[in-house]
C-alpha cells in the first residue's frame, strides 16, 4: 500500500508564526506568554474525565474547587466554565431566558453567537436601536429610550447587551440594572471582552455592577488558552441551574487543556493581576499620549486601543497592513478602525515597540482628509422569525442582487461577527452598501 506524505499547514503556520517574533496586538490574551511552567509536550495533559479528573457537567471534585476560586475571585453567586467560548455561556443565559419564557430585548450590535442562539430557542427577540460610531461595531445607548420600550412590555423579558463592545467601548450597566429591577426583568451581558474589568482599582465588571447574568472570554484578555470562557450569575437561583442547561449545547468531552488554563487564570489573578494591570494602564496612558497629536483613540476600556483611523486621516487597513510590515500585527482593521488590543500580559517592551512600529507605519502613510462616518443602519423590516429565516431553503448571491430578499442565516466573518441584516428581515439598498463597506460580497438569502 503506497504511502501519502500530507503537508500540514494549520500547525505549519501556528509554528512559524510563532517563531516570527510578531508583537500580538490581538487576542488571546496570554500573547504567547505562560502565566505558569507547563511541560514542553501539552499532550501529556490532555485527558478526559478519568478516574480523580472530574467531570465539568456533574463537576463535584477539582473542576468544582476550581469553578469556586473562580467565583471566590469574581464574588459572584456562581461561576461555571465553558470549553466552549462564551458562545457556548451565550446560548445558556438565553435558554434559562426561554425557560422563563421571557421576551428577549437586545441591543442591535450583538455577536453572530446571540442570532444563532436566537434560532436554535426561537426565541422573539425586539432590538433596541443604538446610534453608531466609527461604523457598526461600537454604538450609544439612549437609555431613556430603553426604559420607553420595556415599560410597555406586557410579558417578562430581559435585556441583553454587549459590553465591552469589540472596540472597548462600555454601557451603562449600573442604569441598565436599575431598568431590570423596576421592572422585574433580568441583565444578560455579553461580556467576552472584560474578563479582566472585575480587578481594576475598582471593579467595573457587569456582575459588580449589578447584572444577572455575564459571559466572559478568559481566552481574550486573560492567560487563558483560546475557548476558555466563565459564565458568572449574581443569582443564587440561577446559580443552581447553569450546568444544567449548558449541556443542552455543550460537547461531552471537554478539553481539559483549556480547563488546566482557566485553573492557573485563578492562580494568575490571586498573585499577579493587579499589578500587571495597574502597570500596563500606565503604559498605555502614556502611548495614547504620545500619539494624541497625530491620532484620534475611541473612547473605552484601556485596553482597547481603537485608533479611530478615518477621523486621523488614514485608512485603519493600510494603517494596520504598515503595522505588520513593522512586525506588529492587529486585532482588527477596517477602512474606518484599527484595533490594537492588549492585556495585563504586555510589557514594557511591547509598549516600546509598538511606539516605534506605529511611528514608523505613520511616516509611510500619505494622511488624506479626516472622515468622521456615521453609518445608520435602516429600521428592521421583520419577514419572518429569526428561527424560520435560518432553517428555510436559502441560497446565497452577490449582494448587488439581495435588494428586495429576506436574509437567512446570517454571513459575518469573525471578526467581528457583528450582524448588518438579521435573519427574516428585509434586505434593502442601504444594507447593501454596508454589506460592500465591510467587504461582505455575497449574502445568504430565503430563497
Amino acid at each position: 500500500m503506497e504511502v501519502i506524505s500530507l503537508n500540514t499547514p494549520v500547525y505549519d503556520f501556528l509554528r512559524s508564526y510563532a517563531s516570527s517574533g510578531t508583537l500580538r496586538c490581538h487576542m488571546p490574551g496570554h500573547k504567547g506568554r505562560c502565566s505558569a511552567d507547563i511541560p514542553e509536550n501539552p499532550y501529556e495533559l490532555d485527558i478526559t474525565e478519568i478516574c480523580g479528573a472530574d467531570s465539568l457537567f456533574e463537576a463535584d471534585g477539582i473542576i468544582a474547587e476550581s469553578e469556586r476560586n473562580m467565583s471566590g475571585l469574581y464574588e459572584t453567586a456562581g461561576t461555571v466554565y465553558s470549553a466552549g467560548g462564551s458562545t457556548l455561556c451565550i446560548q445558556t443565559m438565553l435558554a434559562l431566558m426561554k425557560q422563563e419564557n421571557r421576551r428577549v430585548y437586545a441591543v442591535r450590535n450583538v455577536h453572530r453567537a446571540f442570532l444563532n442562539s436566537a434560532a436554535l430557542l426561537d426565541l422573539e427577540v425586539e432590538w433596541i436601536i443604538p446610534e453608531y460610531s466609527g461604523g457598526i461595531l461600537s454604538c450609544r445607548i439612549d437609555y431613556d429610550e430603553v426604559e420607553d420600550a420595556v415599560s410597555k412590555c406586557e410579558k417578562p423579558f430581559c435585556i441583553y447587551v454587549t459590553s465591552p463592545d469589540y472596540t472597548g467601548k462600555t454601557a451603562d450597566i449600573k442604569t441598565l440594572s436599575a431598568i431590570c429591577k423596576k421592572y422585574g426583568a433580568r441583565l444578560l451581558v455579553d461580556g467576552a471582552h472584560g474578563a479582566h474589568l472585575a480587578f481594576f482599582e475598582q471593579s467595573c465588571h457587569p456582575i459588580a455592577l449589578g447584572a444577572d447574568l455575564c459571559c466572559d472570554s478568559a481566552h481574550k484578555m486573560l492567560p487563558a488558552l483560546t475557548g476558555a470562557a466563565t459564565l458568572h450569575t449574581s443569582s443564587a437561583e440561577y446559580a443552581c441551574r447553569l450546568k444544567q442547561t449548558m449541556t443542552l449545547f455543550a460537547s461531552t468531552s471537554p478539553s481539559y487543556l483549556i480547563m488546566a488554563s482557566l485553573d492557573l487564570c485563578n492562580k494568575y489573578i490571586a498573585e499577579d493581576i493587579r499589578r500587571d494591570i495597574a502597570e500596563n494602564i500606565g503604559y498605555i496612558s502614556g502611548f495614547r499620549e504620545k500619539f494624541s497629536g497625530r491620532l484620534i483613540f475611541a473612547e473605552g476600556e484601556p485596553f482597547h486601543m481603537t485608533i479611530r483611523a478615518a477621523e486621523s486621516g488614514y485608512s485603519g487597513i493600510d494603517l494596520a497592513r504598515e503595522l505588520r510590515l513593522q512586525g506588529v500585527e492587529c486585532e482588527y482593521a477596517d477602512s474606518g478602525l484599527t484595533v490594537l488590543l492588549m492585556s495585563p500580559m504586555n510589557r514594557r517592551e511591547d509598549y516600546q515597540r509598538l511606539d516605534t512600529a506605529l511611528d514608523n507605519a505613520l511616516k509611510n502613510l500619505i494622511p488624506h482628509e479626516p472622515k468622521c462616518e456615521r453609518i445608520e443602519l435602516p429600521v428592521p423590516r421583520k419577514i419572518m422569525s429569526i428561527r424560520n429565516a435560518v432553517f428555510a431553503p436559502s441560497e446565497e448571491i452577490p449582494v448587488e442582487r439581495a435588494e428586495g430578499r429576506i436574509c437567512a442565516s446570517v454571513k459575518i466573518p469573525c471578526p467581528p461577527a457583528v450582524p448588518i441584516a438579521v435573519s427574516g428581515e428585509l434586505i434593502t439598498e442601504k444594507h447593501i452598501n454596508i454589506f460592500k463597506r465591510y467587504g461582505i460580497l455575497t449574502v445568504n438569502v430565503v430563497k
